[in-house]
């Protein structure tokens, strides 16, 4: 018995990825070409900001295999890990990454008249129990709409000498001016982590800071920050060398954080990635954790940032705490490396820093942070 025509199972690409549960998901591919991207304009939309705009293009080749084209992406297009210069043939279960974002090739078939378009496709996850499940935050669209651009502001703190009170530098600080989210960066930065985007969010505020408030800013050192989750990733030393590339004389320091340097030797390869960048880097919020004394000696920063912890109120606080504070200071000297006090609020606390050998500070003593339109 013949199948009509609108019934036939034909054989249909697919790309298969992980969703946040951990579940399969397919997106059928109903046409081509099919672009890929993270602008709403694309076949398949990726809502991540390593993404380029138009970032890929699926096309059928001549020889019916699929041909995947690089659209001259910022962070590359991947087949098996190994990325592609100009296009790629593929084949059945090749790996392909846009960016970070991972999918594996498929063909399989389907009945046509069950396939639907990319607009049209749905995926929900159902719970293995009965338990409400977390997978989805709420204003997670609004979200990705902040690291697309929309509502998304900084600051630029400055940084001066402990003794001259001359500026020297600027941190550059991530804000928020969307309606429907906290603007304060903590809150933003908790959200982000129930959605493990804090690294989207990270690149998003330090790519805003780049290029809307350095250029008010020019000729300061920049101090700008990584997260932790991002340190030692190749796809955050490829931002750095692409800001490198477009800034060759800018005076750049990364900021580290404490919890971050717990691996000497992905340290020693990072700091000397970015000597080869003429980057230099400071270690953030030392003493907040765990002081990292042995890193501190192999690997020395050219900057230390002391936390704010230690640093408030300390003209009142104990003389064992002031000795341990000079201690530390002392031996951050020694390496060879800058302390630099954060959180200076008052007078006092800037002299007793003085006095132990600082030779930075940042607070509100010396200048709060500016808004980019105030600059």
């Amino acid at each position: 018995m013949t199948q009509p025509a609108g019934d036939a199972l034909e054989k249909q690409w697919s790309l298969e990825s992980i969703g946040a549960d951990g579940n399969r998901v397919d997106f059928v591919i109903t046409r081509l070409p099919c672009r890929v991207g993270r602008s709403k304009e694309n076949d398949l939309v990726i809502a991540n900001l390593g993404l380029s705009r138009l970032h890929a293009i699926l096309v059928r080749d001549i020889t019916g295999q699929l041909r995947l084209i690089d659209e001259n992406s910022t962070n590359g297009t991947f087949v098996n890990r190994h990325r592609i210069e100009g296009y790629c043939l593929l084949k059945e279960n090749d790996i392909i990454h846009f960016a970070s974002a991972e999918f594996k090739l498929h063909r399989s078939a389907v009945e046509q008249k069950t396939v639907l378009s990319f607009d049209q496709m749905h995926t929900m996850v159902m719970p293995s129990n009965m338990e409400l499940s977390e997978h989805f935050q709420p204003n997670e669209a609004e979200f990705d709409e902040l690291i697309m651009g929309t509502g998304l502001s900084g600051a630029a703190q400055p940084i001066v000498d402990a003794q001259t009170r001359q500026i020297v530098g600027y941190e550059l600080l991530g804000r928020a001016n969307h309606p429907r989210l906290p603007n304060n960066p903590i809150e933003l930065f908790c959200m982000a982590e129930a959605m493990d985007r804090e690294v989207d969010l990270s690149l998003a505020f330090r790519d805003f800071g780049v290029s809307k408030i350095a250029p008010h800013i020019k000729g300061n050192t920049l101090f700008i920050n990584a997260h932790p989750k991002e340190t030692f990733s190749e796809v955050f030393l490829a931002s750095l060398e692409r800001l490198r590339k477009a800034s060759p004389g800018m005076s750049i320091v990364v900021e580290i954080h404490e919890s971050a340097v717990t691996d000497i030797e992905k340290l020693r390869v990072f700091a000397n990635r970015l000597a080869q960048l003429d980057i230099r880097f400071a270690y953030d919020d030392f003493g907040a954790g765990q002081a990292r004394l042995l890193e501190l000696a192999d690997v020395p920063a050219h900057f230390v940032k002391f936390d704010m912890s230690l640093i408030r109120g300390l003209h009142n606080a104990s003389p064992r705490k002031r000795q341990l504070v000079r201690d530390l200071v002392q031996m951050v000297l020694a390496a060879g490396s800058v302390p630099l006090a954060e959180g200076v609020e008052d007078e006092e606390e800037a002299q007793i820093c003085v006095e132990m050998g600082f030779r930075l500070i940042q607070g509100y003593l010396t200048g709060r942070p500016a808004p980019v339109d105030s600059l």
